[in-house]
C-alpha cells in the first residue's frame, strides 16, 4: 500500500479494506490526494446572470404591458362596431335612431356581462344622428383610452394618451 516514499495511499487502503495494518503515522500529507472540484457558481457568474435577466426584463415587461393594453382596447373597438351595426339595423326598421315609444338605448348598449374594461353610451342621439362612446372603467388598466363612432362611421380614439382624431388607433404612438 505504500508509494516510493513509503507513504500509504488512502484510496488503496479503502479499496482493500485492510484497516488492521494501517497506522496513522504511516500516512503522509502528500499521500492523501483530495480532488477539489468546483461545487456551484462563482459570484461573478451569478452577477452576470442577474444583469442578463435585468436587461431582458427591461425589454420584455414594457412590451408585454403594451400587448395587454392592445388586447383590452380590442374590446372597445369590437363592441363599438357591433353596436354600430345594431344602430343601423334599428334605423332600417324604424327609419330613425330614436323613438320615444321604444326603448331608446336598447341598441346602444351591449348585453349585460359582455364587457369588462369599458362602459358604452350614446352620447348624442337624434332622429338622424348618433355617437356611441366607449369610456374606460377605472382600475382596469385602460384609464387613458377612449373610443367613439357615429352614424357616418367617423371614428375617434385615444389610445393610452395618443389621440387619433379621425381613425381608430390600435397601439401606443400609432398614427391614422
Amino acid at each position: 500500500y505504500a508509494d516510493e516514499a513509503g507513504a500509504l495511499k488512502l484510496s488503496e487502503v479503502i479499496e482493500q479494506k485492510d484497516w488492521k495494518n494501517v497506522h496513522l503515522k504511516n500516512f503522509q500529507s502528500n499521500a492523501v490526494r483530495v480532488d477539489y472540484r468546483q461545487q456551484g457558481f462563482t459570484l461573478i457568474e451569478l452577477m452576470i446572470v442577474v444583469v442578463v435577466i435585468g436587461i431582458l426584463s427591461s425589454i420584455a415587461v414594457p412590451a408585454y404591458t403594451d400587448y395587454v393594453k392592445r388586447g383590452k382596447a380590442a374590446e372597445a373597438t369590437s363592441t363599438l362596431a357591433d353596436l354600430r351595426i345594431k344602430m343601423e339595423q334599428y334605423f332600417q326598421d324604424h327609419q330613425q335612431y330614436t323613438n320615444v315609444s321604444v326603448a331608446v338605448l336598447a341598441p346602444c348598449s351591449p348585453g349585460a356581462g359582455t364587457t369588462k374594461y369599458f362602459t358604452y353610451s350614446c352620447t348624442t342621439q337624434t332622429v338622424s344622428t348618433y355617437t356611441i362612446s366607449a369610456a374606460p372603467i377605472a382600475g382596469q388598466g385602460v384609464d387613458n383610452f377612449a373610443f367613439s363612432v357615429n352614424e357616418g362611421n367617423a371614428k375617434t380614439s385615444t389610445f393610452d394618451g395618443t389621440v387619433g382624431a379621425t381613425c381608430r388607433l390600435t397601439k401606443k404612438g400609432g398614427t391614422c
